[in-house]
């Protein structure tokens, strides 16, 4: 008998990285539960070995309580763009007590940008996708015993893989690739998707090791100029970086969702929540957090050693990345969320 590990947000970009880790290393069973078993990203995990999809809502006590039992671990990603900051708080720490009551011995939280307990309180880096799972990580779980049931958080930035979209460069008339953001001389704790499920993988063969760890994984802390230079260097390819102002680019960004950067993160799933943040507001602090944030030593910082000593074959820079992954500039959807521009309610 396999140990068996529940991953909710197991269809989304970053849980069907580590479902599928899970599965190829034959070590243990994977459930997942989604909305639909018949959706295109549930589908892409039927053949599997030892994955099993299972029909639920995450957001339902019932289906909580009917998922976590018989389950020896979890790994826990929900997503703050479909049910806002809020019920993204409340939901996770009901994840966390149905499953130590249920029995799980192991709970890891997949946590999103780690600068949430140096910030503190500070609207210029307000963020509630960061917010929602940083007060959970830091509050919330720092207060909780990691005995019987054994917890973890792994911290991770935006993905790599945002390079062909979110973060994708322009063409310029003379050809070259312009890779345009409103990052002054900052940085992005950038992270392979590849890599943060081989530090999800490394946190269930070690549950001691990392037994109430928190754990921030990036790949590089990459500014507009490293990540120029690293696709010039790898391509061949004419490139530059450009900084923009930020009310344009969050303008631009996202001028295709219903009300544009106006458009309230979660409204679907709470539609008269008075809290909610739209997306304009919620990338204003995102991208101020990376501006404080350059040379790994300002408000979002990794321990670079940690990292290499736990995973020594992880990829350590942009243009490494670039190279393996035969990274060519060109668009590319990545997140679930934004594939079809719709504001979807359910977990990623």
């Amino acid at each position: 008998m396999l140990p068996t590990v529940l991953v909710v947000g197991g269809t989304g970009a970053q849980g069907a990285v580590v479902v599928r880790l899970l599965s190829e290393s034959r070590r243990y069973a994977v459930k997942v539960p989604t909305r639909s078993t018949a959706s295109s990203q549930a589908v892409a995990l039927t053949d599997l070995e030892n994955v099993c999809l299972i029909e639920a809502d995450v957001f339902s006590e019932g289906d909580l309580m009917r998922l976590f039992t018989n389950i020896d671990m979890c790994y826990i990603n929900t997503n703050g763009f479909a049910i806002g900051e809020k019920n993204e708080i409340y939901w996770s720490i009901r994840m966390h007590n149905i499953a130590r009551f249920c029995g799980v011995k192991h709970f890891v939280y997949g946590g999103l940008e780690y600068g949430s307990k140096k910030v503190g309180f500070d609207p210029k880096y307000r963020c509630s996708h960061v917010e929602g799972k940083g007060n959970l990580q830091v509050n919330f779980l720092a207060s909780q015993s990691a005995s019987p049931m054994n917890w973890s958080v792994l911290c991770s930035g935006p993905y790599m893989e945002t390079l062909s979209e979110m973060f994708k460069p322009r063409k310029d008339e003379t050809g070259s690739y312009v890779f345009e953001y409103p990052l002054a001389d900052g940085a992005i704790p950038l992270i392979c998707l590849k890599d943060l499920a081989a530090y999800a993988l490394w946190m269930f063969d070690n549950p001691e090791k990392c037994r109430g760890l928190n754990l921030a994984v990036a790949t590089q802390h990459a500014s507009g100029e490293d990540i120029a230079k690293a696709f010039t260097s790898v391509t061949g390819k004419p490139a530059r970086y450009e900084d923009v102002d930020l009310e344009e680019y969050l303008t631009k960004s996202w001028k295709d969702l219903p009300n544009g950067a106006e458009t309230k993160i979660g409204v679907n799933f709470a539609p008269n929540d008075p809290t909610l943040m739209t997306y304009r507001e919620n990338f204003r602090g995102w991208w101020n957090l990376f501006r404080a944030s350059a040379g790994n030593k300002g408000l979002l910082t990794g321990d670079y050693q940690q990292l290499d000593e736990i995973l020594p074959t992880r990829i350590k820079t942009v243009a490494e990345w670039m190279k393996k992954s035969s990274y060519t500039g060109e668009p590319q959807s990545i997140l679930k969320d934004r594939v079809d521009r719709r504001i979807v309610a359910e977990t990623d």
